[in-house]
């Protein structure tokens, strides 16, 4: 996220930033009205760099934010909810055991390289992901392949799951058959991952020849992920230029589009990684909306005419605890000292926009499984000294990761919840050794990798289910946080066959079980706000964050 300096010394910064982003700027701005004076060019402030322009390697939401306006899925959600619609499926069935799901293809849908879109495309993603080796391996860079279909075809990597996927078919040209070998919580959900969105078969076949290598837990991307023009979906936008010098995406209307076409004919995704930033350009006119509101900011930017919708609360903002990197976090009595040392009600009065809420468990309250009789950690000092004291870790010496240059939907200012965390693990007398990393890709790649005793990170739903949650993390062995228990990872997966209220009962009894075994300490789920340019008709707010910029447009 951003690096750790003071209150004063982040405003003084972010006056300059906003002097430099005004001046280099200028040049793009002249270009951006067109020849009857409307404008063509929309600016939005991201707190952070995307990773990558292959939604495939990608597991954040910056990348995220920039390849869903360049890729489409199988299924996506309706605009500004959490509901399933037809992506480039018109409509979908699976059969009674959901292991086979069959994707009717809409017609006439052009990759933005000119190649058409059908069955045979479909499955030469699916068989692609599923054919990655060595680096592609990784959890860092195929984190969300994993986490639906399994493995690989030859798993290299020892700690990569079984491969649940089984075959796709192109039963004809307009006609698909995605095969699984077990039933999963993650399907039909999973087919609305921008990660499993469909590239155009001729850019695939470009991509084989470039690799992913890895050198400790640093992961250099292939060279097509890094640079545009190589890259080629279906979205409304293609994907123009990546200039990093200057941390900016540029994206332009693809009039081939199938759908409704974008209303303005240039989006530029720019990173500006503060807060005070982000709102000062926004305030200057040389950006037309931002993400991730300081929640101090939205009464300001209200009253100055500014549009600052809300998101519904969809996240969740966690410690992770790796037991792989420290062995004292084997203990239980350790983890238990440390939820009971972090005062979670303050960092929720302080820190997080109106309607934020302590987490007692590693869903929100708005997701069906939510249960209110999981074991509580309040805010004790007293009770977490006497627990490291029964560990025999009186003197406790632990390192703690923290992002820096971006914020999150729930993590609006990373280096103030860590001081404010930092401050209360060290009241409790563990002494804490602060590691900032920059987000992307150093820490996304460390935590991934369970290289950081603690760290803060959080999620944000990718669709409406509770195992999108809990299954992400415990539904069996993962290095983030290297711990082995069978009984819990049985506990977590119980609902992946079930439906209804026995689906939900059984995420009810799962959340009871991961908050009993403690691997880390949930700390809050908030409403994110976004704001927008007084001159600006916004697209329709998502809980999930998934905007849709084809939706914008000038007034």
């Amino acid at each position: 996220m951003r690096i750790v300096r003071s209150r004063v010394a982040r405003a003084i910064t972010a006056v300059l930033a906003v002097g430099m982003i005004a001046s280099a700027c200028t040049s793009e701005r002249e270009k951006e009205g067109s020849g009857d004076g409307a404008k063509d060019t929309f600016v939005f402030g991201a707190p952070g760099d995307p990773s990558s322009l292959d939604p495939a390697l990608a597991s954040d939401g910056e990348t995220f934010r920039v390849t869903r306006q360049a890729f489409e899925a199988l299924l996506e959600h309706e605009s500004g909810g959490s509901k399933l619609v037809g992506g480039l499926a018109e409509t979908w069935e699976s059969n009674a055991e959901g292991t086979v799901w069959t994707f009717n293809l809409r017609k006439g849908v052009k990759f933005h390289d000119g190649e058409a879109f059908n069955a045979a495309a479909v499955c030469a993603n699916y068989d692609h992901w599923f054919n990655w080796a060595g680096t592609y391996q990784s959890s860092a860079v195929s984190y969300y392949w994993q986490t639906v279909m399994g493995g690989f075809a030859k798993n290299e990597d020892k700690e990569a799951p079984e491969a649940n996927y089984k075959s796709c078919t192109a039963k004809d040209e307009n006609t698909a058959v995605i095969e699984v070998k077990k039933p999963s919580a993650n399907l039909p959900g999973g087919f609305s991952l921008n990660a499993l969105a469909i590239h155009s078969p001729k850019a695939i076949a470009e991509y084989k020849n470039q690799a992913a290598t890895a050198k400790g837990d640093a992961i250099t991307y292939p060279e097509y992920s890094q640079k545009a023009g190589t890259v080629a979906g279906t979205g409304p936008y293609r994907i123009k230029n990546w200039n990093k010098g200057n941390k900016e995406v540029t994206l332009e209307r693809f009039d081939d589009y199938w759908g409704d076409k974008a209303k303005v004919k240039n989006i530029v995704i720019r990173t500006i990684d503060t807060e005070e930033g982000r709102r000062q350009a926004l305030q200057a006119g040389d950006i037309d909306g931002y993400d991730l509101v300081a929640p101090a900011d939205v009464k300001t930017l209200e009253n100055e005419g500014f549009v600052v919708p809300t998101r519904g609360v969809f996240n969740l903002f966690y410690v992770g605890m790796s037991q792989g990197a420290e062995p004292a976090l084997k203990k239980k009595e350790v983890r238990q000292a440390i939820a009971h040392a972090v005062d979670r009600e303050n960092l929720v009065a302080t820190q997080l926009p109106e309607g934020g809420k302590v987490a007692t468990q590693f869903m929100p309250d708005t997701i069906a499984g939510y249960s209110d009789q999981v074991k509580q950690y309040p805010f004790d000092t007293a009770k977490a000294k006497d627990l490291l004291k029964q560990a025999g870790e009186e003197k406790l010496k632990i390192e703690f990761c923290y992002p820096t240059e971006v914020t999150r939907p729930y993590m609006p200012a990373p280096q103030d919840l860590f001081e404010l965390m930092k401050a209360d693990l060290e009241k409790a007398g563990i002494t804490v050794t602060p590691k900032p990393m920059k987000w992307a890709p150093d820490y996304l790649d460390a935590t991934e990798a369970g290289s950081c005793a603690l760290h803060m990170l959080g999620w944000t739903g990718d669709f409406n289910d509770g195992f999108n949650f809990i299954g992400t993390w415990f539904a069996e062995y993962d290095k983030q946080w290297g711990f082995k228990d069978k009984e819990l990872f049985e506990a977590v997966n119980a609902g992946s066959t079930l439906t209804g209220d026995e689906r939900t009962e059984a995420y009810k009894k799962a959340n009871e079980a991961i908050m009993e075994y403690l691997p880390g300490l949930p700390v809050s789920s908030s409403p994110p706000a976004i704001a927008f340019g007084k001159n600006v008709n916004p697209p329709k707010v998502s809980p999930l964050t998934q905007e849709n910029f084809a939706e914008v447009s000038f007034k």
